[in-house]
């Protein structure tokens, strides 16, 4: 069974950086579409960037694009998503899922609350 973990959220000011992981464990990540999603109060949930399998196609909501960057590393079985040019609109609990499929053009719209997701972590921006 895979699980999620994800960290490195945070407190940041505008303009900063932070990286969060997704870590698995019970299965490989390389063989999963992997995505990270936020959800700030009083809004809906937003896929932020996911990636296909064995680093197949990427995406990227608008409002990050320039600014976020997903990517794996495999041997230690966990992705990333690196943050800069952090602003207060990014404020959110931002969340890792896993999803089983040999899609190779994975988009964020394609992950299921029935996919394998993590408990989440805090990304406050602000000064």
């Amino acid at each position: 069974q895979l699980r999620i973990v994800e960290s490195g959220g945070g407190l940041v000011q505008p303009g900063g950086s932070l990286r969060l992981s997704c870590e698995a464990s019970g299965s490989t990540l390389y063989y999963h579409a992997v995505g990270w999603f936020r959800l700030a109060p009083g809004k809906e949930r937003e896929g932020v960037s996911c990636v296909s399998r064995m680093d197949g196609s990427t995406d990227y909501a608008d409002s990050v694009k320039g600014r976020f960057t997903i990517s794996r590393d495999s041997s230690k079985n966990i992705v990333y998503l690196q943050m800069n040019n952090l602003r207060p609109e990014d404020t959110a609990v931002y969340y890792c899922a896993a999803r089983d499929t040999i899609n190779m053009k994975v988009r964020c719209a394609d992950f299921r609350l029935s996919d394998s997701w993590g408990q989440g972590t805090q990304v406050t921006v602000s000064s």
